[in-house]
């Protein structure tokens, strides 16, 4: 070494690198007439890689069990906080409108009814009348069997007008805008607007949130109205040209077979399922990250989150309504 005159960390790595192939090759090596700058460099590199890698230990598969379902625990016990602050700070700020009405951003809330209720209406019709006329052929492909091809009116309406149709909507609803919010006001936290508009005085929940919400709120009723009507249509169009029922029996049989009572139970369930997607949506996004690997993270997130929570209330407003006699 002693016509080295310069030499970096990665020169001294690699004089190393090749002082220890030939050791492992059987040989001897040794570095000489190093410059006195560089001793230190040396022998600090010497030591690099030289502890040898601890055993790993296989984990017991029921310990790991038993300690994922405690994270997940712990993860849904956290989840539930975040919702229920989300919750209350949407109905503080609700509260708060109710007072000074003036506070309510009009224009906010029309463009938000625009996005979420208008331009949803195409796709919520399309997707509930081939649903309506996929029940109405399964139906009476079947109840022929036993005679009883009427009776798939009974089914197509009921099923309709009290689970499905708003079941379906609210689903929808939940990947369309629920995800439109999070990667909304996502990309807003990851930009600091949020926490500019905290900087001037305003709060977030009311010129963000609240808008979105009252929206999904007002919407997802006329929505799920407008997708029961197409899925029925559907379903009647079926049974015209493939059970051979005409639009006159067929709605006969249809105010016969449904009572004002199903289309209530539909339209009670709406709002709640539209606070549950929007509260959920506003909550994932405001817990985005600064990367956009936590943005598509929280989206996938929150419509996870909200067909779930739309399908677990839809199952609590069904034992509800069973036990008023409704």
């Amino acid at each position: 070494m002693a016509e080295v005159s310069e030499l970096d960390t990665l020169g001294a790595w690699l004089f190393e690198r090749i002082k220890r192939r030939i050791v492992l090759a059987g040989h001897r090596a040794d570095m000489i007439d190093v410059a006195a700058k560089y001793v230190n460099l040396i022998e600090e590199v010497r030591e690099v890689n030289r502890r040898k890698p601890e055993p790993r230990h296989e984990p017991n598969p029921l310990v790991g069990m038993i300690s994922e379902v405690g994270r997940s625990t712990i993860g849904a016990r956290e989840d539930i906080a975040v919702f229920l602050q989300m919750l209350g700070a949407f109905f503080v700020a609700l509260f708060g409108v109710l007072r000074r009405p003036r506070a309510l951003r009009v224009t906010s809330l029309v463009y938000q009814l625009y996005k979420v209720g208008w331009q949803a209406i195409p796709i919520i019709v399309l997707i509930t009348f081939l649903i309506g006329a996929i029940i109405a052929q399964q139906g009476i492909f079947h109840f022929r069997k036993f005679g009883a091809d009427s009776y798939v009116v009974d089914m197509v309406g009921i099923l309709v007008l009290r689970e499905l149709g708003v079941l379906i909507v609210a689903i929808m609803v939940a990947g369309r805008s629920g995800s439109a919010y999070t990667a909304e006001l996502g990309s807003m936290k990851m930009r600091e607007e949020i926490d500019a508009l905290s900087t001037m005085g305003l709060d977030p929940v009311e010129v963000l949130i609240l808008p979105r919400i009252i929206a999904l709120v007002c919407a997802l009723p006329i929505l799920s109205f407008i997708g029961s009507m197409a899925a029925l249509y559907g379903g009647g169009l079926v049974a015209q040209f493939y059970g051979g029922m005409g639009p006159a029996i067929f709605l006969a049989r249809l105010h016969e077979a449904v009572s004002i009572n199903s289309f209530e139970v539909g339209i009670i369930k709406a709002p709640f399922m539209a606070l549950a997607i929007g509260v959920v949506a506003c909550s994932e996004g405001l817990r985005v990250k600064g990367s956009a690997e936590s943005l598509g993270r929280q989206t996938t997130t929150s419509v996870v989150k909200s067909i779930f929570l739309v399908i677990v209330l839809d199952g609590l407003f069904a034992v509800f309504f069973a036990s008023v006699g409704m």
